[in-house]
C-alpha cells in the first residue's frame, strides 16, 4: 500500500487527524478563561468587580481585551472612563465593571488605564 506519489496525508489519515484532534484541544483548554483584569495604576484597588461575559458574545465565541482608561476621584472612586479600545461586545460590561472599581483614597485625581481580558469558556 505505498505510493510514492501519495501524499503523507493520504497515506496516514487517522494520524494527521489525531493531531488536529489535539492541537484543537490543547488550544481550546489554554484560551479558556473567564474575564480578568489588568490594573496598571499606582493606587490600590479595594474592591474589584468583574465583568459578566455577554451571552451573544460567548455564542459568537468573541475573544480579546478592553483598554479602559479611568480617571479616580481622591475619594477613590471612578470619576470618568474613556475606552481605549475593544470588540463593540465587550466594551459595556468592561465599563460597567470598572465602574463599580473603588480604590483607596488619594490626595488628588489618578489616572490610569485597565485592561480586561475576555476569554470564552
Amino acid at each position: 500500500m505505498f505510493c510514492k506519489e501519495c501524499p503523507v496525508l493520504v497515506i496516514r489519515p487517522r494520524y494527521w487527524i489525531s493531531v488536529l484532534l489535539l492541537t484543537l484541544v490543547t488550544v481550546l483548554s489554554i484560551s479558556a478563561r473567564p474575564a480578568f483584569a489588568d490594573d496598571e495604576g499606582g493606587r490600590k484597588v479595594k474592591n474589584k468587580v468583574q465583568p459578566v461575559y455577554p451571552d451573544l458574545a460567548k455564542r459568537m465565541n468573541v475573544t480579546g481585551s478592553v483598554k479602559v482608561e479611568v480617571v479616580i476621584s481622591p475619594n477613590g472612586t471612578i470619576k470618568s472612563t474613556k475606552v481605549i479600545g475593544g470588540h463593540p461586545l465587550l466594551i459595556e460590561p468592561a465599563v460597567d465593571a470598572i465602574k463599580k472599581w473603588r480604590f483607596e483614597p488619594g490626595s488628588e485625581e489618578t489616572t490610569t488605564t485597565v485592561e480586561f481580558r475576555f476569554n470564552n469558556n
